[in-house]
Order: C-alpha cells, then structure tokens, then sequence
C-alpha cells in the first residue's frame, strides 16, 4: 500500500495541541523553530517508514530488501539534513548534485519496486520547488506528474488508482515544500531579529544625534561665542563683560536642566500641553488665537514631533510685534495627520525662511519619518507653517512599514498554497471513494460533505485573523467533526472524508492538553474503525499512521503560517525593545559625560564674574577655563551623538581638581600613573566625573579627597566628602550600600542618583562593584571598583 493512502478519506482524524500562548514572547521562536523541526522530520520520516513497508513484503530477496532500505533512507537523509533542514544554507553547485542523486534513487529502483517505489517521486518534486527559480521548479513538479501519470500506465493501473495516487504524489510534493519553507522562513524571522534591532538602534543615533544637535549644539556654541566676547570685553567694560557672563550661567543652568530631562526619558513632548502653553503665550501677548486639535491616539514619535513643531512655530509667531490674529489646526486627514499654524502680519522677506534658521531645518525632521513640510509667506500677508506627518497604518505609511508589508509577502504567498493542498485532498478523497462503490447517491454524500468541510475550511478555520480559543471555534469544531463522521452511519465500509482536518484543526483549537488526548481518541477511533470495516492488520496498521502523518501535516502548516505572522509582531516589539534600550544608553551617556561640564560651566562663569572686579588676570584665567570646558562639551556631544567614546582619565582628574578648586573645596588628590586598559580607563573616568557632579551638585563641601590604587580585586577609584551631615543631604544611604545595575532597563533611579545609579550599568559591565554611603564619620564615600 502506497503512503498516499494518507490521504484516504478514512485514515484521519483528530488531533489537538496547541503549544501557542504557552511560552513568553522572547522564548516563542526558539521553541517555534525546534517544533517546526519536529513537524517536519515526523511527517516526512513517516512517509519513508510507510513507502519502506509497503515495499518489503514483496521483497522477499535479502539483497533487494536491503536495497529498499538503504535507497530510502538516502532520500530521507538528503531530505532532511540538506532540503528541509531550517538553517541549512543551499549551495547552487552541492543543491544541484544532490538533487541529481535525488532524481536517480527515485527513479531507478522502480525497475525493481514498480509502483511500490513511485510514491517515492515525491522526494523529487519537493526538493526542485526548494532550489530552482519557481518557473522551472514549477514545471519540474509538472513533468513529476505526467511522469507518474505515466509509470502508472507502463505498470497497467486502474484509471482510478492512477489518479488517486497523482493526486497524492502532487499534495505531498506541496507538504514537503510549504513545511520546508515556512520552517525556514521561522528560522529566518528569529534570525532576522538582531538584523532589524541594529536598523532601529541606527535610526534611533540619527535623530539622537538630530535632537542633540537641536537641544545643546546652539546652546554651547552659543556660550562658546559669549566666551570670546567677554574675553574681548574685560579690557574695555567690567560692566557690560558681567553681563555677558550672567548670560553663560544662566545658559549653562538652562541647558544643565535640559539635559537631566534627557536623562530622565529622552524626552517625550504633549502635543496636547505644548497647545496649552502656546495658547496661554500669545494671548499673553495680545494675540486673539484659535486653535482646534484633533489628534486621537497618535504614535509617540508622531506625537512628539509634532509637539516640536508646534513650539518652533509659535516661537516663530512671538518674534515679530505686528501679528494680531493665529490660528492653530490638528487634524486626520486622508491617512495623515496634518499641523497648520496660521498667522498675519508677516511679509514676503520673512527672516525666519533664511538658511540655517529653525524653520527651514524642520522639513528635513519631518522628512525623516516620511512626511512633508512647508512654510511660506502670502501676497496676503498671512503665514502658513504646514506639517502632514503620514499614520503607520494609513497609505503614507513610512518606509519601514513598507517594509515590514513585503517581509510578510512570502507568507501570504505559501497561504495561498494552503488552500490547493487541502482541494487535493478532497480530489483524493473522491478518487479513493470511486475505488469502493459506484452509488450515485453515496458518491453525492461523500462529495456534499467534502465540499462542505472545504468551506468550513477556507472560510474559518484558514483564516490568520480568526481568534481559535473562542465558543465559536469549538461550535465550528463541533460541526467540523459532524460533517466527518455522521456520513459513518449510512456509508458503512464505504465512508470516505477528511480526519486528517479535523485533527490537525483541533490541534490550534484545543488547549494543548485536550488536544493531544483528543488526538490521541481520534486516531484509536479511526484504527478501530478501519478494523470493524474488514481491513487486515496491515492495512489498519497503514492507514492510521497515514491519518496520523497528515493531520500533522495539517496541523503544521495551519500553526507555522499563523505563527510567522506572529513572530513578525514579536520582531517589532524585540526592535521596540532594543530601540529603548539604546534611548537609555543616550540618556545614561548624556548625562554621564555632559552632567559635570555644564554644571563647572555655570560654577566658573560665576567665579569669573565675582573676580572679575578684584583680579582680571584671575579672571582670564577662569574664563579660559571655561572656554576649554565648553569645546570639550561640544566634543562629547558630538561622541555621543556618534557612539563612540573614549574619555581621558588624567584629562578628567585635571578638571575634577580644577573645578573643586574653582568651588572653595580642599582636595586631595592620588591618581595611579600605570597604562590602564581603554574600557578600564573610560569606566573610571566616567566615574570620577560623576562622584566630582554629585558632590558640586548634593553637598556643601569643604574638602574632598580622590584616591585611586591597586587592589586584590582590580583597580579601586574613592571619592570622598564631607559636608553630608551639616546639608541634611537625604539622597545619600546612611550606611555604604552596593549599587548593583538595576535588573530592569525602564526601572526607575536608584537613590543616591540618578547619575551615581548610571553608573552602576557601567561598573557592572566590567564586572566590578559600586559603593555609595555615608561613613561613620558622616563623610560620603563612593568607591568603584574594577577588575583590570
């Protein structure tokens, strides 16, 4: 008996396991992977074992029998570990010797098997799908048909066991094929993850680098440029050099507050609350406003984005003194969100459109997630600011999402295949019945009852969208097994339909447990059935194990189509994931290395201007200091902006002391002169840069003592204070306490602050240890220590 009687009518029933929802999101394509592997090698595996049976009992010769065997279990070697292994990566020039072995194992043993051995051809068909472009991989399953179609003839088989077993060896071509494909395309997607997480952390530099650019790029070379000029100024006016002084502490202050926002969220803006703020300014101004916003439930880059433009374009709307009447419009449109920020008393030569100035810059943000922007000045007078940023899910959609739709194009294309593999089994279904009775009025049953499980097929159960633990799939279930064994009762030994269906359905439908001991019924069921219908041990033996390997098959590639459609929303969220990662790691770095520099920028242009009075040359000295802090700043933006860093440690001590001494601290100072390791010497330097911040920031230090030296356990670095006690510093732990990283990436920041928890991350990293607390004697020590 040839292993398509699988597809005999009889032989399925069925099954129910469904290992879906049983495992967490980050786990599900591993364990996707190994099952679709299992499907694979059980289905294929089992039609060896049956073809290698079938054949046997008229192999009455040792030699031949031998022969059979090993023929077999080449093919299924080749199959397996080569064709429908996930991960195997296909060789032009191995593929095609392969599948010329393939062709001679299939073919040539029927000169000794006859049609025990063309089931054999399926092997063949599977294997050209898999390696030939689909126009010749197509027409060699073609030429695998006609072939059987005439093997069956040279051997004088009935027209109807001609046709039965074409079918056959056409619908386990397509099994061996779409398991081998979307096992691969399974493999693929886990793969795919790393792949995608890096694209997103890339795009996420982009506009960090954007926003940094934005958000501190003017501010220091703003006080750069005010350096220069109160250089130029001391000479000439005392007064007018204070001045410009104030202006750099009070930028300094401003843009040290705008970096702890950074650090603490990578700032998402409230389109809703910039709307507000910009109503509450320009009536502030005596300017009437209207404003109408309409943004339901939008993105939050989306969001923010918007948010931006909207302050840009009202800070635009506040620079010119003749504007009387704005309005300010948010609405849903064709698929997009659209901005329009309307205002009169503005000319044609509107300054705001020259190169360089914050409006024109806004295009090209707005460009980068797909949208449009425009800003233009009327004959009429009138202003018009317009944003249309396109919606993920409506026709100007971004890039990326177009590219997330063709990635998911290979899976609807092999959903479309689905469907013609179960139309085969119907077609086989029907071949098998006219082989048992010519009754028109049974013929019509059997038929009625195939179209009707097709449908139920087709229209249900096929569909990815269709939720499967619901009543309505278990009623849908229900009348699935109706349509399969109601037709018992009147057909007798003549009952033909589709188990295999119905088991590899229950198998989504069913909780796991239920289902296998729902398949595990069905398949004792039909063996008992097949016995009670007069068929020997043999065939009963036979047509079980072929229900089984079909409803697998059924089963498989049911659950592995839905599942690729799922892992595709599991990778958005994994690159999501990676993408906030990276936001933290900008926001740690932001304020790590930009945190002390702004706050000794403030400090020593307050000490410039107190000296500046007393001690010109005290004061040019301080002043070059600061100029050398704020070129230093705008490096490590442009470092982190970039992602790649390398701090000096002796160019740090040299500022720590500096910037101590500067703030009327008594410091103590012993650094190690030995070559450290680059990530050793960063990690260090951030911390000294950090502990320096803190005690500027927390404390009302008079002396402050850093020491670093050698240890057993690596290279040790202290920074300690006082002034703890007399400041009622409450951030600090009263006793030294270990500061691991936090085991959660969004957790919320430890207590000695958010800077000293930062580092943490990175002490942790090289497999050290940080410190922090109040000593007994109420000094604050904070102690890393490094392996080296």
């Amino acid at each position: 008996m040839s292993p398509v009687a699988a597809l005999e009518p009889a032989a399925e029933l069925s099954v129910t396991a469904e290992p879906r929802g049983t495992t967490a999101a980050d786990r599900r394509p591993r364990l996707a992977a190994y099952l679709a592997a299992a499907i694979i090698v059980v289905v294929i595996t089992g039609f060896s074992v049956i073809g290698v049976v079938s054949v046997l009992p008229e192999s009455v010769d040792f030699l031949q029998a031998g022969y059979a065997v090993v023929a077999a279990a080449a093919l299924l070697a080749i199959q397996l570990l080569w064709f429908s292994r996930p991960s195997a990566r296909l060789d032009a020039t191995t593929s095609r010797v392969l599948f010329a072995v393939m062709v001679v194992l299939a073919y040539v043993p029927m000169l000794t098997f006859g049609l025990l051995w063309a089931s054999m051809l399926v092997y063949v068909g599977s294997a050209a799908l898999l390696i030939l472009p689909p126009r010749y991989g197509w027409a060699a399953v073609g030429a695998i048909v006609v072939s059987t179609v005439g093997v069956y003839q040279v051997f004088d088989a009935k027209p109807t066991t001609t046709i039965y077993n074409t079918f056959g060896t056409l619908f386990y071509v397509l099994v061996f094929y779409l398991l081998s494909r979307l096992a691969r395309m399974v493999h693929e997607l886990h793969a795919a993850r790393t792949e995608l997480a890096q694209r997103a952390v890339a795009e996420q530099r982009l506009a960090f680098a954007r926003d940094l650019h934005d958000l501190l790029g003017l501010s220091l070379s703003a006080i750069a440029l005010k350096g220069e000029l109160v250089s130029r100024l001391m000479r000439k006016s005392a007064e007018r050099a204070k001045a410009e002084l104030a202006e750099i502490t009070a930028t300094a202050q401003r843009t040290l507050s705008d970096v702890r926002a950074v650090s603490h969220g990578y700032r998402e803006l409230s389109l809703e609350k910039e709307s507000r703020t910009a109503e509450s300014l320009l009536s502030a101004s005596e300017i009437a406003v209207r404003i109408h916003l309409d943004q339901g439930d939008l993105p939050v880059q989306v969001r923010t984005l918007l948010a931006k433009v909207l302050r840009e374009g009202v800070t635009n709307v506040l620079r010119y003194s003749d504007v009387e009447h704005c309005e300010i419009d948010v609405r849903h449109q064709d698929g997009k969100v659209v901005l329009e920020i309307v205002n009169d008393g503005v000319t044609a030569g509107d300054p705001a459109l020259a190169p360089g100035s914050a409006l024109t810059v806004l295009p090209e943000e707005v460009a980068a997630v797909g949208g449009s922007a425009t800003a233009k000045a009327g004959a009429d007078g009138r202003f018009r600011l317009r944003v249309e940023v396109p919606l993920p899910d409506g026709p100007g959609a971004s890039a990326a999402h177009d590219t997330e739709e063709r990635s998911e194009s290979a899976s609807k294309e092999i959903r479309r295949l689905l469907p013609v593999i179960m139309v085969l089994m119907g077609i086989g279904a029907a071949a098998h019945l006219l082989q048992l009775t010519p009754r028109p009025w049974e013929i019509a049953l059997v038929v009625g009852s195939i179209v009707a499980l097709l449908a139920l097929q087709f229209s249900y159960f096929n569909r990815p969208s269709t939720q499967l633990r619901s009543a309505q799939s278990y009623g849908m279930l229900l009348v699935q097994a109706c349509l399969i064994y109601l037709p018992l009762l009147p057909l007798g030994p003549r009952w033909v339909s589709l188990p295999g269906l119905l088991v590899g359905t229950a198998l989504l439908v069913l909780p796991p447990v239920a289902g296998w001991v729902f398949f595990a019924l069905n398949i004792a069921a039909y063996a008992e059935i097949e016995r009670l219908s007069g068929a020997n041990i043999t065939a009963t033996i036979f047509y079980t194990a072929a229900t089984v390997m079909t409803s697998l098959a059924v089963f498989g590639l049911l659950w592995l189509v839905r599942l690729v459609t799922e892992l595709a929303a599991t990778r958005r969220r994994l690159a999501e994931m990676a993408l906030a990662e990276e936001r933290l790691r900008f926001a740690r770095d932001l304020h790590d290395l930009l945190g002390m520099s702004l706050s000794a920028i403030a400090l020593k242009s307050e000490l410039t201007a107190r000296v500046l009075p007393l001690d010109r040359d005290r004061a040019a000295e301080e002043l070059t200091e600061v100029l050398g802090l704020t070129r230093q700043a705008l490096s490590d933006v442009r470092s982190v902006a970039s992602g790649y860093r390398e701090l000096s440690l002796d160019s740090e001590s040299r500022t720590a002391k500096s910037v101590l001494v500067a703030a009327d601290v008594r410091v103590r100072m012993e650094m190690l002169g030995d070559d450290l390791p680059t990530p050793v010497r960063t990690v260090l330097a951030v911390v000294l840069r950090e502990g320096v911040t803190n005690v500027l920031r927390h404390s009302k230090v008079e002396s402050c003592e850093i020491a670093m030296r050698r240890t057993e356990g690596g290279i040790c670095l202290d920074i300690i204070n006082d002034g703890v006690e007399r400041n009622g510093d409450r951030s600090a732990a009263r006793v030294p306490v270990v500061l691991p990283a936090p085991a959660v990436a969004g957790s919320r920041d430890t207590s000695p602050g958010s800077g000293i928890g930062n580092l943490s991350y990175r002490v942790a990293d090289l497999g050290g240890q940080l410190t922090a607390g109040v000593e007994p004697d109420g000094r604050f020590r904070l102690r890393a220590v490094v392996p080296a």
